[in-house]
């Protein structure tokens, strides 16, 4: 049975909104905390902080993106105006909360990681990851795979960064080895690992060679410069979900250009423009079955006006957006426009 009341006190908390008062929760969503709720409310998305930067090789700050996100982002409603729907009629979201990151304890945050995200994906909830650094998404991606199938699951993973190193100044748990650490224990087969959006001057030739013989595809921005953003998504989905099921999306917020997302760990110059980032992520979410999602590498105190903290809240959205409007299709539901 579905137990979806809040007492009103909660409920005025929530409504108060962006502003200096109220709860902040992820678009102003229910707060869960037990596992025993997910089962009475019986979501279709649970939001889990994921409030980790101990693993980044350049400029911390990643452990505050959660918040950033939840409660800087300028929030202006919740009709979306190209799909014509209302996100929350079509699809409950919850906030689950965040993982416990406890100070110095890289492989109990970890471990904390992957067992609050299991607790979402093994009720059939898709969970969506606030970061963090990159390196959350081994165990968040390790937590999925396990219930949905290990090697059933697909990634599609916007990054400057190809993030497969084998090491980081000998440390195997870094932001920039989660991808090889997945492939190599099997949750994600390489042949479904596709990256969009690699650019600049890392990693060098050795480690593609070693992407290459795992079957691994990448798409980088001379390509999207090249073919556009439609076509390589095209390909993106196809390869990601070629023999398996399901998908995760992981969106490193430094995919996108410094100048619309200073705010990272390791800016890179030449990435992607918000709105192709945005329809993407939309896309994926609207067209392919996608179980999971996560938005890593926002370190707030980098950020100009919350630039990058809005485009990642937008991220996060997009996908959301996507979701429901996949359920209203399925439903046969139709499209309500705005007017001219």
């Amino acid at each position: 049975m579905t137990d979806r009341e809040l007492p009103p006190g909660l409920r005025e908390q929530l409504e108060l909104g962006y502003g200096p008062g109220g709860l902040a929760t992820f678009g102003q969503r229910p707060f869960l905390s037990e596992p025993e709720q997910l089962d009475r409310w019986k979501p279709d998305v649970a939001i889990v902080g994921a409030p980790f930067d101990l693993a980044t090789s350049y400029r911390p700050g990643a452990r505050f993106g959660p918040r950033a996100i939840r409660s800087d982002a300028y929030e202006a409603g919740t009709y979306h105006l190209d799909l014509g729907l209302e996100i929350f009629d079509w699809l409950e979201v919850v906030d689950y909360g965040d993982a416990v990151c406890p100070h110095g304890q890289a492989e109990l945050g970890h471990a904390n990681i992957k067992a609050r995200v299991a607790e979402v994906a093994g009720r059939g909830i898709v969970p969506v990851i606030l970061g963090g650094d990159h390196s959350i998404t081994w165990p968040a991606a390790t937590a999925v795979a396990e219930a949905r199938g290990w090697g059933n699951v697909g990634i599609v993973h916007f990054d400057a960064h190809a993030d497969t190193a084998d090491n980081v100044d000998g440390y195997l748990a870094s932001h920039g080895t989660p991808m090889r650490r997945l492939v190599e224990s099997g949750a994600v087969r390489g042949v479904n690992f596709v990256q969009v959006g690699l650019r600049g001057y890392w990693p060098p030739r050795d480690v593609f060679e070693w992407m290459r013989a795992q079957g691994m595809r990448w798409h980088l921005m001379d390509e999207i410069w090249e073919r556009g953003i439609h076509a390589v998504i095209d390909d993106a989905v196809g390869e990601a979900l070629e023999g398996a099921d399901h998908l995760y999306v992981s969106v490193d917020i430094d995919v996108l250009d410094p100048g619309f997302a200073p705010g990272t760990g390791t800016p890179e110059p030449g990435g992607m423009i918000p709105a192709d980032l945005l329809r993407a992520v939309r896309r994926l979410a609207r067209q392919a079955n996608v179980v999971a999602l996560d938005v890593v590498e926002v370190a707030p105190a980098y950020d100009v006006a919350d630039t990058t903290v809005n485009n990642a809240h937008r991220v996060v959205f997009e996908a959301l957006a996507g979701l429901a409007a996949r359920r209203r299709d399925a439903a046969g539901g139709e499209a309500g426009l705005p007017s001219r």
